[in-house]
């Protein structure tokens, strides 16, 4: 009988292909040497991402690394919790609550326009009052692991979506700052408040930020926005607010850091440890990989 290991390399690898990452990376790669450097081979996950669906929007786009864009494509959705007010307020910390507060209200809306994705059936509205609500995303909890981050800093798409009532004026507010993990802010979106006129056609706007290139260490994401009416009227006559998102890019930062090494001896969480060849770069890297799996 053939042991598996005798047959020829491009076989295992087209077996290798069929397996589930979580098992390829958390079994099959400890298996010995010659397993591992397959599933390392990176034509391994070219055709895993193809096989997957996992593509860049303009096809001729090269990319550099196809291992750190299949799992980026894997772990790629909407971070931001409710983003469509489905479950009412849920997720959101109510920051501020002026007028006569948050609410929240079905499509399109009294004197309101339908929105561009039918999926989208409801909206935050906003009143008299300042009223603003927030979310912290925590990176590392959502699958995101530091090395991952500080090394490849994959493009944070941001988008809200934004829209007054046509009877009434009102002013839009938006806030996004990525922090470390003792929530020093490290970059930040603030536009100018946006403000809409009486009387106006009521349409609904994407706001969009992409942050690209930002210094290593972003451990959380606050996303923040809201608003107030500008007549002071009772009720919800403030901006409406929906379909807010946080993505985690394919695309990785163009001058990424240079690979770091532990020196040969370091203290890591209080303890005293020898570096050994898995401390590189790419050790770590799989490490990280390696522990996310094993949650």
């Amino acid at each position: 009988m053939v042991h598996i290991n005798e047959l020829p390399e491009n076989i295992l690898l087209e077996l290798f292909i069929h397996i589930p990452a979580p098992q390829l990376l958390r079994n099959c790669r400890l298996v010995c040497r010659l397993w591992r450097d397959l599933i390392d081979v990176v034509s391994l996950w070219k055709r895993k991402s193809l096989r997957e669906g996992f593509f860049t929007k303009d096809r001729c786009e090269p990319v550099e690394d196809w291992k750190v864009f299949y799992i980026l494509c894997s772990l790629q959705r909407n971070l931001l919790r409710n983003p469509c007010a489905e479950e009412n307020l849920r997720s959101w910390r109510i920051d501020s609550n002026g007028g006569d507060h948050w609410k929240v209200e079905k499509l399109p809306g009294s004197c309101g326009t339908s929105f561009p994705d039918n999926k989208v059936k409801k909206y935050f509205v906003t009143s008299f009052g300042m009223c603003l609500k927030s979310q912290m995303v925590d990176l590392k909890a959502e699958g995101y692991w530091e090395e991952l981050m500080d090394t490849f800093r994959p493009d944070i798409v941001v988008k809200d979506w934004v829209a007054p009532r046509a009877d009434c004026g009102c002013t839009y507010q938006l806030r996004v700052q990525l922090a470390s993990a003792d929530y020093i802010v490290l970059a930040s979106f603030e536009p100018p408040p946006v403000t809409f006129q009486q009387w106006n056609d009521a349409k609904w706007q994407e706001i969009s930020h992409t942050f690209s290139d930002y210094p290593p260490g972003v451990r959380h994401i606050l996303f923040q926005h809201g608003g107030q009416d500008t007549q002071f009227w009772k009720g919800w006559y403030g901006p409406r607010v929906t379909n807010s998102s946080i993505i985690i890019s394919h695309r990785t930062a163009k001058n990424p850091p240079p690979a770091r090494t532990l020196p040969e001896e370091t203290v890591v969480n209080g303890r005293r440890r020898r570096a050994s060849g898995s401390n590189t770069h790419e050790g770590i890297f799989w490490q990280g990989l390696w522990q996310r799996l094993r949650r």
